[in-house]
């Protein structure tokens, strides 16, 4: 029993895998694609760190200097939705 539920749960990853290097209408993503997807990924993670600091910071020096860092990763994301 415990070697058919291990082996849907590969499945499962396989699909999730295949269906997340897909585009809107189930065409495989070009490899451009999956790089700016994953670039996307990065700066989004990137505005929460950033986001999380200026929230924690007490520091006015320091807090323009995540707000310029925060404008700037603004800025990526809009010249990358603009591709995508």
């Amino acid at each position: 029993m415990a070697k058919g539920w291990e082996s849907k749960s590969v499945e499962s990853q396989v699909q999730d895998s295949q269906t997340k290097h897909r585009g809107k209408h189930g065409a495989p993503l070009t490899l451009a694609q999956v790089e700016s997807r994953r670039r996307r990924e990065v700066l989004l993670l990137s505005r929460a760190r950033v986001q999380e600091g200026l929230q924690s910071s007490q520091d006015k020096r320091y807090q323009d200097q995540l707000r310029r860092a925060l404008a700037d990763i603004e800025a990526q994301l809009s010249a990358l939705e603009e591709i995508l």
